[in-house]
């Protein structure tokens, strides 16, 4: 096993001639996709199943917090991972931050995707005059204090609200488990790079497709990115919202969000 694949755990299931990437978003690891991987195992892909650096299950010493301060460094990560795992072209589902770090990759080197599965996305979360992202700055800030005074506190706060639902569904758990398994400094690191981030001027140089799936309601991202999305990526994209609420449906509502899934993976835009 490679230093790239060590480091971010990767898993390789499945021997299909076709390769899939997933990669999660922030406060969670590879397990959020458990609903979806034997689908694709049983569907004949070959999965590529790993952690982003900084993730629980990394190892805290390898997290470079100049690398891990914009979304290129992670970008790279990915780059060099399916360099190492000799992939020549994957299908890259990506979750919440992961959708952009798999468009940033793309823009390097298209070759790598022939498309890519953006699974909650945005581009932007901070308000401006002329764009809805969620949240206003005073909302980070409060977001951030809280997260450096009591950790814990906010992570048991923060998961029933990204989620949507209560305490004591499965999911919230689940969510509350990865994320408090982050190291606090790190986890405010990961969070302030990815809410201040702001990749609306490179969107128009991806060129791969885009497959846009976002839920009805989704306290992180706002209905209308997902079509700014489909307006302004260089490519093809389509865009399917779904009845579900919260920001990990995959892991809240797997019954609705698998399928899916599934159909983008299998299915390419008809042009």
């Amino acid at each position: 096993m490679g230093l790239v694949e060590q480091a971010h755990n990767v898993k390789i299931l499945g021997s299909g001639d076709r390769t899939i990437v997933l990669a999660h978003g922030f406060g969670t690891d590879q397990s959020v996709w458990k609903h979806l991987v034997p689908h694709l195992v049983e569907d004949n892909y070959k999965v590529v199943l790993y952690d982003n650096m900084g993730a629980g299950t990394t190892n805290p010493e390898y997290f470079d917090f100049d690398r891990y301060a914009t979304l290129e460094g992670f970008a790279y990560d990915v780059i060099g991972m399916l360099e190492e795992l000799a992939i020549s072209s994957c299908v890259f589902v990506g979750h919440s931050v992961s959708a952009m770090i798999g468009a940033v990759a793309s823009i390097t080197r298209p070759d790598l995707f022939s498309k890519i599965v953006m699974v909650s996305a945005s581009p932007r979360y901070l308000n401006t005059p002329d764009y809805f992202g969620g949240f206003e700055e005073e909302d980070l800030n409060q977001l951030f204090d809280a997260m450096q005074s009591n950790f814990k506190a906010w992570c048991s706060g923060f998961a029933p609200l990204a989620v949507g639902g209560d305490m004591d569904s499965v999911a919230v758990q689940e969510f509350s488990r990865t994320l408090f398994n982050m190291r606090p400094d790190i986890a405010l690191s990961i969070a302030q790079t990815i809410f201040r981030s702001d990749m609306r001027e490179l969107l128009c140089h991806v060129v791969v497709p885009c497959h846009i799936i976002q839920s009805m309601k989704d306290l992180a991202v706002p209905v209308v990115v997902a079509e700014y999305l489909h307006q302004n990526l260089g490519g093809e994209s389509i865009v399917e919202v779904m009845s579900t609420e919260g920001h990990l449906p995959q892991l809240s509502s797997p019954d609705v969000v698998v399928p899916v899934l599934l159909k983008h993976i299998r299915y390419d835009i008809a042009v």
